[in-house]
Parts: C-alpha cells; sequence; structure tokens
C-alpha cells in the first residue's frame, strides 16, 4: 500500500510540474508598436559585468519593478550576494539574471516561514512589496551567471535525463537545457546553470532532508530523496558548470 500511495504522490508532483508553467505563463502578446520605450536597465558597475541580452529579454525577467531604483536599495543584499548579483561566498546564492519572479517569490516564502534562514527571514520582515520588486529588478537585469564549462558525466546524464526507472524526471524539463529555466513567466522554476555549487548541494540537501519545501508539489521533496549523496553532488557539480 504505502508503495502504491509513493506512486501516487510522485504522479501528482510531475502533474504539478508539467501543467504549472501553463498556469503562470501570459497567453497573449502586446502588440509591437514603434512607440514602445526601451526598457530600462541599470548600467553596469563595472566593465568585467557586461549585460549581454537584450532590452526585450531584460524586460522581461525583471518585472514590473524598477532596475534603476533598485540599485540603491539593494544595497545590503549587495553585502552577501555581489554588486552585480555574483556573490563570493559559495554558501550565499548568486542573483545576476535570476527572474524577478523568483525572487520575490522567495522572498516572500522567507517573510511567511515557508522557507527559513536565519538571516533571510529576518531581513524578509523588513522589505515591502514595492522595495522587493525593484530589488528583484535589479538583479534580474544583471548578465545572467554563467559557469566555466566543465563538464560531470554523472551530473549531465541525471540532469537531461533524470531515470524514469526511479520515476525521477530530468532537471531539464523544468530548469532548461543549459539551466537557466524556462520562462521569465513563472516564478517557481529558477535559473541554475552557473550557481554556486556548495549552494546548490546544500539545497538539493535541504529538499532531500526535509528542510525546504517550497517546490510545487513537492515534486523537489519526491526527487532528491531518490538521489544517492554522489549522485547529489554530480548534479551540484554539473549544473554549477552551465
Amino acid at each position: 500500500m504505502l508503495h502504491i500511495k509513493n506512486k501516487i504522490a510522485v504522479g501528482v508532483a510531475l502533474a504539478v510540474v508539467f501543467t504549472t508553467p501553463f498556469a503562470y505563463a501570459k497567453t497573449t502578446k502586446p502588440a509591437p508598436s514603434q512607440d514602445t520605450a526601451p526598457a530600462k536597465v541599470a548600467a553596469p558597475l563595472n566593465s568585467v559585468a557586461m549585460v549581454t541580452d537584450s532590452p526585450a529579454d531584460i524586460k522581461m525577467r525583471s518585472g514590473s519593478g524598477d532596475p534603476v531604483a533598485g540599485r540603491e536599495k539593494s544595497v545590503l543584499c549587495q553585502g552577501c550576494h555581489g554588486e552585480e548579483g555574483i556573490s563570493i561566498e559559495g554558501m550565499a546564492p548568486k542573483l545576476a539574471g535570476q527572474y524577478a519572479k523568483y525572487i520575490v517569490k522567495q522572498l516572500r516564502n522567507f517573510q511567511s516561514g515557508t522557507r527559513v534562514h536565519e538571516i533571510m527571514s529576518a531581513i524578509a520582515q523588513t522589505v515591502s512589496d514595492d522595495d522587493l520588486a525593484d530589488i528583484a529588478a535589479y538583479f534580474a537585469s544583471r548578465a545572467k551567471m554563467k559557469g566555466d564549462g566543465h563538464d560531470n558525466e554523472l551530473g549531465k546524464k541525471l540532469f537531461l535525463h533524470g531515470d524514469m526507472s526511479r520515476m525521477m524526471v530530468a532537471c531539464v524539463n523544468c530548469h532548461g537545457v543549459n539551466g537557466k529555466g524556462k520562462t521569465p513567466s513563472n516564478p517557481v522554476f529558477p535559473v541554475l546553470g552557473g550557481q554556486h555549487k556548495d549552494y546548490l548541494r546544500g539545497q538539493l540537501i535541504n529538499f532531500r532532508d526535509g528542510d525546504r519545501g517550497n517546490s510545487p508539489g513537492g515534486v523537489m521533496n519526491i526527487i532528491t530523496q531518490k538521489l544517492t549523496d554522489q549522485e547529489l553532488d554530480a548534479l551540484a557539480d554539473y549544473i554549477s558548470g552551465l
């Protein structure tokens, strides 16, 4: 009976994974206009972090916030996450190019207690909705995080193909072939490619141990429980190189 219940739980979680993007995605696109103003983008703080995305791409993932205002409002955040969203500490996630809606969702989860962190839970309580939208837009407008291109055969296999013998869907289905996410309109599935290996591994372990549970339908908790320590490490290593 337990075996049957587990299969039902996996089936429900997979259904959530493959239907959630459509719940968040916009079904219509505005007609192009010659009078449309160019997207507002905060300029790079230095010559190293260059914004290479098109203005349209940046505007889409930045959401409704003001990235220029967000630069000033995010000074405290930059202490851990970096001026351009590229953090130095391996356990502090990079935010550069992350979808604004995903950043907002995580902060709201910290505010509500759905996700818990000794520092972020406290900081989240001090941020208003307007400020949060601007801060998220600023980090989203940065050049997307990018790895060094190193490979990991086991991690690549799991990421691209999963293991259906264990009812484990491939990561690529939600996070995209390069780990850069599927659509900016969906705040559930984040940009992962190029993220710190230590942070990725830590979050995978948190999902497996039940210390984090804010993925849709608990799908990350279900999938990570099927992974060995070696596989978790391989996945984190591969994704960090994308």
